[in-house]
């Protein structure tokens, strides 16, 4: 019997410093952590897991070999709000099909997160 793959549950960010990522993170996801221990922070972002696990790599010696993107509502605007908080953009906001736009953005602890905005999906 073949697995049976239920989506996307948890997003995690390995960080070198986890007390300066959950201050960042809930303020660019403008939410709280709901489980907060020194090994693991985890928020619930619209229904999915945001997980910050301490990471002694350096953030400049971080490579990015998996992206998620986050919706969002108006891509223009955040973009703004996270590169106001003191992320920089990887990747420019592009249409890539549709009204589908995505865009990404590196975090300050060196983790790339990305932005999409579809109107077309809708969650289960």
């Amino acid at each position: 019997m073949a697995a049976s793959i239920l989506g996307l549950r948890t997003t995690i960010y390995k960080v070198h410093d986890l007390d300066a990522a959950k201050k960042w993170y809930g303020e660019a996801f403008d939410q709280s952590p709901y489980f907060d221990e020194p090994f693991y922070v985890g928020f619930n972002i619209g229904g999915f897991e945001l997980g910050l696990m301490p990471d002694d790599m350096p953030s400049e010696e971080k490579t990015s070999n998996v992206l998620s993107y986050w919706g969002v509502e108006d891509i223009a605007k955040a973009i703004a709000h996270f590169v106001k908080l003191g992320a920089t953009i990887m990747e420019p906001a592009a249409n890539v099909g549709g009204q589908i736009v995505v865009a990404t953005v590196s975090d300050p602890f060196g983790n790339a997160i990305g932005l999409i905005y579809n109107p077309e999906f809708k969650s289960a």
